[in-house]
Parts: structure tokens; sequence; C-alpha cells
């Protein structure tokens, strides 16, 4: 991979972390439903990047990085219950995708 395509998806990466920063109305739950992934699974795979190449990263300096916060911080301020619509929609694309 080229210097420059690292550049360019780094800078995705970035973009995309400010668009969810500004979209902190958008439920993790939603996510998951429709794109089958969340900020909590973007924390785990940049955790991941960080372990596949021997640096130490835990679980919630991962959460920070993605959340722009702490995790409880972004959690109290706009995380709320999932609605039973939310609930069902999610429970029928997980099932979808393990057919």
């Amino acid at each position: 991979m080229s210097d420059i395509s690292k550049e360019l998806e780094s800078a995705a990466f970035r973009r995309l972390l400010e668009h969810l920063a500004v979209r902190s109305d958008v439920q993790n739950i939603s996510l998951m439903t429709h794109a089958g992934f969340c900020r909590n699974c973007l924390a785990d795979w940049y955790r991941e990047a960080a372990e596949a190449r021997g640096l130490e990263l835990d679980k919630e300096q991962a959460r920070e990085r993605i959340y722009g916060m702490p995790f409880a911080d972004w959690k109290a301020r706009f995380q709320r219950e999932a609605t039973a619509q939310e609930q069902a929609a999610f429970a029928e694309a997980q099932a979808r995708q393990n057919r």
C-alpha cells in the first residue's frame, strides 16, 4: 500500500469519527442494525490494530479515541434505552446475518 493510500484512508477514518461525533443522536443499535457495526466495533478494531503492531491499548482507551470522550461520559450524555422496535429490528438483522 502506498503512503498516499494510507494518508487517504487515515483522513477518511478521521472524517468518519468526526461525522459520528456530530451524529451522537444515532444510537449504536441503529448502526448495528443497518450497517452491521457500531462505535464499539470501531474501538475494538482500533485496539486490535494497535495490538497487532505491539502497542498496548485497553478497551477504554480505544473507546475514548472513537467516542471522543470517555465512554461512560458519552453513554451518560447520549445513549438512551433501545425501543422495542429497535430491539426487534436488531434481532431480525442478526437472524438474517446468521442464515
